[in-house]
Parts: C-alpha cells; sequence; structure tokens
C-alpha cells in the first residue's frame, strides 16, 4: 500500500516537472517562471559567447566565464529533468525506452550538447578545441521559442508540410548546375586553362550564378561563353522562386487553416458565473477532480490574486480563488470567449494528439467531453469524432 502511494506521488510530481521543463506551458507560475529563466540562461550564454570574442572587452572576461558556468550547470540540470520525465514525453513506451528515445532524439542530442562539451576538457584537456565547437549546438535551442510564437511555429510547419515540392526544387537546381558548370568547363578551359581548370570550378561558377550571387572571381571571356552566362543567370533567377514561391504558397495556406480551422466544426456559446471561494466552503482545499460537477458544468478558469490559472484535474482550489465556472445555453453572449466545439467527421483535428494541434499560442483546451465522460486534455490525448472541446482564449479572457 505504501508503496503504490510512493509511485502515485511520483507520478503526480513527475507530471509537474514535465509540465514544468515543457516550453510553452503558461498554467502556472512556477512553469511561466522556468520558461522565463530557460530562454535568460540561453540568451546570456549566447550573448557572452560573442562579447568575449572582443579584445576590447578582455577586463570582463571573468564574467562571461562566470555566467557561461552558471548557465552550463542550468543546462545540465534542465537536462536531468527532461531524462527524469521522458516518460511523460513517450507516455506509451516504458520508463527505460522512454529514456532512451530522449537520449537518442533531435531534441536530446542538443541538450546533450548544450552542457557536456564544457566539462569534457576537465577529462580530456586534449580535446579543448574540438569540444568547444560542439557548443555551437547551444544555439539550436533557440528553436523552442517557436512555442510562444505563432508566426515562429508556422515555418517549421511550412517547412514540414512542403518538404516533398522543396526537396523536388532543390534537385532540379542541383542538376541545372552539375550541367551548366560542365558546359562552361567546354567553353572556357580552352580560353582559360587557369580559371576554369576543372569541373569543381565550373560547379563554383554555376552556383555563384544560379543563386544571383556573382562573386566576379569567375567569369566567361569567350562570346560563346558570354551567351551561356546570360542564359544561366536567367535559368538562375528562376530556379531561386521556386523554393521561394512555394514557401510563401505554404505560409499562405497555413495561416488560412489557422484562421479558419473551425469551418468544419459546430459551435455554441456558453455562459459563465464567477464565484468566489471563502475559508469555509466545501471547494475550498479540494482538487478540481474531486468536488464533482454537474453534468454540462465546468471550472474553466481559476482567478488567483492576480494570477490567471488554466485548471486541470490536479489544481486545488484556495480560499480567495475566484472561479469561473460555465455551462451551454442557447443564447447570449460568452463574457470570457470560451467556446463549446464539437468536431464533426472531416475536420482537421479527428485522430491528431492535443500535442500536434495547430492553433493560437493564446488557446487553450480546458475540457474534452466524450460520450459523456469529461477527460483531461493532456498532450497525448488523441482527438476522435463527435468529441466535444471546450475552448478558452486568453486573450478575450484578460480583456474583461
Amino acid at each position: 500500500m505504501a508503496e503504490k502511494e510512493s509511485g502515485r506521488e511520483w507520478d503526480v510530481m513527475e507530471s509537474r516537472i514535465f509540465r514544468m521543463v515543457s516550453v510553452g506551458v503558461v498554467d502556472d507560475p512556477i512553469n511561466s517562471a522556468y520558461d522565463v529563466i530557460s530562454i535568460g540562461a540561453l540568451v546570456a550564454n549566447l550573448a557572452c559567447a560573442i562579447l568575449s570574442t572582443f579584445s576590447s572587452l578582455s577586463a570582463y572576461e571573468w564574467l562571461f566565464t562566470a555566467v557561461e558556468a552558471v548557465t552550463v550547470a542550468f543546462f545540465a540540470v534542465d537536462y536531468i529533468l527532461r531524462l527524469l520525465t521522458a516518460n511523460c514525453l513517450y507516455p506509451s513506451l516504458r520508463r527505460g525506452p522512454s529514456i532512451l528515445r530522449y537520449i537518442f532524439s533531435g531534441a536530446g542530442i542538443i541538450d546533450l550538447l548544450s552542457f557536456l562539451p564544457y566539462y569534457l576538457p576537465v577529462f580530456f584537456p586534449a580535446g579543448v578545441v574540438a569540444f568547444r565547437m560542439f557548443r555551437v549546438a547551444r544555439i539550436l535551442r533557440l528553436f523552442r521559442i517557436n512555442a510562444y510564437y505563432d508566426s515562429l511555429n508556422v515555418i517549421t510547419d511550412v517547412l514540414y508540410s512542403k518538404k516533398q515540392q522543396l526537396l523536388s526544387s532543390v534537385f532540379i537546381i542541383l542538376v541545372l548546375m552539375l550541367g551548366a558548370s560542365l558546359c562552361m568547363y567546354s567553353l572556357e578551359h580552352d580560353a582559360q586553362p587557369d580559371v576554369f581548370s576543372n569541373a569543381f570550378s565550373g560547379i563554383w561558377w554555376a552556383a555563384s550564378t544560379l543563386l544571383t550571387v556573382g562573386y566576379g572571381d569567375i567569369y566567361p571571356v569567350t562570346t560563346l561563353g558570354k551567351f551561356f552566362g546570360i542564359v544561366i543567370t536567367f535559368l538562375g533567377v528562376g530556379m531561386v522562386a521556386i523554393p521561394t514561391g512555394i514557401i510563401s504558397a505554404g505560409f499562405v495556406e497555413q495561416y488560412q487553416q489557422v484562421k479558419k480551422i473551425g469551418d468544419y466544426a459546430f459551435e455554441e456559446q456558453i455562459r459563465f458565473i464567477r464565484l468566489p471561494l471563502k475559508k469555509r466552503d466545501a471547494w475550498t482545499g479540494r482538487k478540481l477532480k474531486d468536488i464533482g460537477l454537474p453534468s454540462g458544468a465546468i471550472v474553466a478558469a481559476v482567478h488567483r490574486g492576480k494570477e490567471l490559472i488554466i485548471p486541470s484535474g490536479d489544481v486545488t482550489f484556495q480560499a480567495g480563488d475566484i472561479l469561473t465556472i460555465a455551462s451551454k445555453t442557447s443564447g447570449g453572449e460568452a463574457v470570457f470567449g470560451l467556446k463549446e466545439m464539437i468536431l464533426r467527421k472531416h475536420h482537421p483535428w479527428n485522430g491528431c494528439a492535443i500535442a500536434d494541434l495547430d492553433f493560437s499560442r493564446q488557446t487553450y483546451i480546458v475540457l474534452v467531453e466524450r460520450k459523456g465522460t469529461m477527460l483531461i486534455p493532456r498532450g497525448d490525448l488523441v482527438l476522435q469524432t463527435e468529441d466535444r472541446l471546450y475552448l478558452l482564449t486568453k486573450e478575450h479572457h484578460a480583456a474583461q
């Protein structure tokens, strides 16, 4: 019995730590503070790495060294916490395989290279220069900021969704570049054997011309070579425009999808009441999952002082909390911008896990109702047809 209790406590603690280290989870002040500290440590580390290269700032070398030591230690602790909570990241795997999957994932390798090269010279002094090169991997941690901004997140979504078209355009450019280099080598080698000495010289010329850089270190001098160079320059403009057009079209499609994501859903507005809790109230000191709300009612938000908490089942109510309780209605306006959405058959969210959904980071799924059962919207929950979702838009809430 004691072992079960201990296991349950660890599961709760593991879930809290996982939410804390997960970027973009802002339902708790500790989680928000951790995100701020994480970004601050990364920015400070990169700033010191750049500033330490200026000889005029050598007097502050001690400060740069101290900041790097502290921030790298933070990266190491962050990595350990992510290892401990890998089972929450991959809930379908057992603890051991989930840890191994994180270690060998792209994010896990970047996290490891963020701190390990700093400590390796202690054990292998001869490899200081090589280890220092690996510290560049810290820059890749900046991509985690995508979780805060839809505009940045759309970039990776577009590149992933259009990867086949982009690979095709790159293949066309490579074929054209190879053909142009061989032709130019054949036309110019006799006239300038020192410049177009081999096929690689032609490749360099083709790359700089097709990509419209035009360094001018290699150029044709024969009449036929100049004419061919003009043709390749025009083709280069067109070739560069192909991937640009693909990415531009992808941005338009992605933003339209985010904007009109509810076109295939049935939406209703719901009404709210605000309930202040007092010390002697029955709900004070109890968790949301234990209070037994009536069917059709949800606790959409909890105001605690100046904080706005989007509640999960483990949130414990305190005296002084102001609860925003919602229920369905046939008319009227939604004061806090909360909407009820029923997923229809052709909705793009069907079959998707909540963690993989593409919608505004200012919008939260606060509850999922499935065949009369209320489900906590965890990241690994896969949505199904006829699921009833309760969405809260934080911006609307703050405007009230």
